[in-house]
């Protein structure tokens, strides 16, 4: 494979997806993709939000059991799993995605006019390349696909619609990995975990703010 692997994302590039992802329509322009404006309209009575709600509770869910194979399959392309966490569909990452195309919102359904024919452009080209669906496919055969539209700027020209969805999908992936105990785990994240003791911070931190 040439270029970055579009797998496993280290450690000190967890939180720069996280931040990445909130900022993703202003980095794509979806419009250039022929993705139409969803027209404004109400979205009903605010949430309780002391409740907790299934998948699907909120508002009918879109992926087909198809897709949410192939979802699944291309979410652990991206977060595997290794000896630090489980892979992102072990977490249910999936659901966090249909949730969020399946959201009566403007730009979830922007989003999710792109995500469904992306999945729909991952399952052709590997049945073009392969003659199996992607969820079928061996690690060097997805990592192949998934190789050619990883990158958007070195993306050759047939691949530039495909890279684009790639690079939402990609930033949702770790959005939706990234906000669970697991993925807290994976990046270190304690959060606000009662302490025994606290010291203040360390000498080499206060030297470098010349505090020391």
């Amino acid at each position: 494979m040439s270029g970055p692997a579009p797998h496993r994302l280290p450690r000190r590039e967890a939180i720069q997806w996280m931040l990445a992802a909130t900022a993703t329509a202003a980095l794509l322009d979806l419009r250039s993709l022929g993705a139409p404006a969803v027209p404004a309209r109400g979205y009903g009575a605010d949430l309780d939000l002391t409740a907790a709600y299934k998948p699907g509770e909120l508002w009918p869910l879109t992926f087909t059991d198809s897709q949410r194979r192939t979802a699944s399959a291309l979410c652990d392309v991206i977060i595997p799993a290794d000896g630090l966490s489980p892979a992102a569909s072990a977490v249910h990452v999936v659901d966090f995605l249909d949730e969020w195309v399946s959201a009566p919102y403007e730009l979830q359904q922007t989003h999710g006019k792109l995500i469904l024919e992306g999945l729909a452009w991952i399952e052709a080209e590997s049945r073009l390349r392969y003659e199996k669906k992607f969820a079928d496919l061996d690690e060097a055969g997805q990592h192949s696909i998934c190789d050619d539209i990883c990158h958007v700027p070195r993306a050759a020209p047939r691949f530039k619609t495909a890279a684009v969805f790639f690079a939402l999908f990609r930033n949702l992936t770790a959005s939706g990995f990234y906000t669970t105990p697991a993925g807290w785990k994976d990046i270190g994240y304690v959060g606000n975990t009662a302490l025994e003791r606290f010291d203040g911070p360390p000498p080499a931190v206060l030297k470098h703010v010349g505090l020391a």
